[in-house]
């Protein structure tokens, strides 16, 4: 008997002196897979309630894993490494243009696994509801690492994500972001404790996303830099690009830090919405720490410490208030100024590892990093 298990229960009616014994609803499955044969039929297979074990290795898939089957808030799907053991999954020998791995379903939690080396996005959720991806990494991909995209993308929350290394040949690294969250709509989305980093366009944009994102905990550092020799490179580089293509919508960063970008640490990128920016630090990026030229944002309580061209452009439709560049409000010291240790490994539970850099001791200004 393979390690592929499913118990069913019988329902029991009594007729007469006898009992019948009629077939009764299948629980779900828990599958445990080694190969990548095992591993696309598991997820092409999955039904509400599947929970899907991958054993430790690389997998290299020939063509995109993909399911459209939804499951439920009570009985999610879940796709998971077996206990600790390390899972990779490589898109090395699938087809150009291809994703690694595609969603298109409701309700399913992903978890500690790592896909690399995709000849496109890596990760695509399209059209999601309450999706939970934690743990989970994104590198080394032909465009942008995590993307969430289309109408009827609700509630789904990407925990402790990395993403990085991510770049487009093909378009001179114009379009790959760490986090994209991109042509859609649907409120409720989260992005939590991810760190997204060295990716040839920005870290996170949210480009002709109609519905406000929300964005906590979450480090955005030397995005659109040339790391790959394109003499015509035309990354970005900004650290949270939120909004583009004429949406109006009111995105907030609560918390989080960009340091390192080329381009600013975080953008409107023409949103005029009433974007929130709350206790973040945006430290030595190329152009300007926050720029909110025609926005109608609303920035409360945060730093900005030696960014090229300014610390802020802001219009005269934002709110400002308590941030160190507004009057009265001084700019604490860094503890740090060495992002050594934002590269370590994450903690046992998966948030971002412990670093004293760019930390004040404040507790009324600037992000906390953690």
């Amino acid at each position: 008997m393979s390690r592929r298990t499913a118990l069913c229960l019988g329902a029991a009616l009594a007729l007469g002196a006898g009992l019948a014994v009629l077939p009764g609803q299948a629980q779900a499955a828990t599958v445990v897979v080694d190969t990548t044969a095992e591993l696309t039929s598991a997820i092409s297979g999955a039904a509400a309630g599947t929970v899907i074990q991958v054993r430790g290795g690389t997998y290299y898939p020939t063509a995109t894993l993909q399911s459209t089957t939804n499951g439920t808030s009570s009985s999610p799907v879940t796709l998971t490494a077996y206990g600790s053991e390390t899972v990779k999954i490589d898109g090395s020998s699938l087809p150009s243009g291809d994703w690694i791995f595609k969603l298109t379903a409701d309700y399913w939690n992903v978890s500690n696994i790592t896909f690399q080396n995709s000849p496109d996005s890596a990760v695509v959720c399209q059209s999601c509801t309450g999706t939970v991806w934690s743990n989970v990494k994104t590198i080394d991909g032909g465009d942008s690492g995590f993307t969430l995209t289309g109408d009827g993308t609700v509630n789904n929350t990407v925990r402790n994500l990395d993403s990085y290394g991510n770049y487009d040949a093909a378009t001179h690294g114009e379009n790959a972001d760490g986090v994209a969250v991109k042509f859609g709509s649907g409120t409720g989305n989260l992005i939590t404790g991810a760190r997204l980093y060295n990716n040839a366009d920005d870290g996170i944009d949210f480009w002709s996303f109609s519905s406000p994102v929300t964005v906590e905990h979450t480090w955005s550092f030397g995005n659109g830099k040339n790391r790959w020799g394109d003499s015509a490179f035309a990354g970005d580089g900004n650290g949270y690009k939120l909004g583009g293509d004429g949406e109006v919508v009111a995105h907030v960063v609560n918390n989080s830090a960009a340091w390192d970008d080329a381009g600013s640490g975080f953008t409107e990128n023409s949103n005029t919405g009433a974007i929130v920016i709350n206790r973040t630090t945006a430290y030595a990026n190329g152009k300007y720490g926050y720029y909110f030229a025609t926005s109608a944002a609303r920035l409360g309580k945060n730093l900005a410490v030696g960014n090229g061209t300014a610390a802020v452009s802001k219009g005269s439709s934002v709110t400002s208030a308590g941030n160190n560049w507004d009057s009265g409000v001084s700019t604490p010291s860094f503890v740090s100024t060495d992002a050594t240790t934002t590269y370590n490994s994450r903690s046992t539970g998966g948030t971002l590892p412990a670093t004293t850099f760019l930390t004040t001791g404040s507790t009324t200004i600037g992000a906390t990093m953690n």
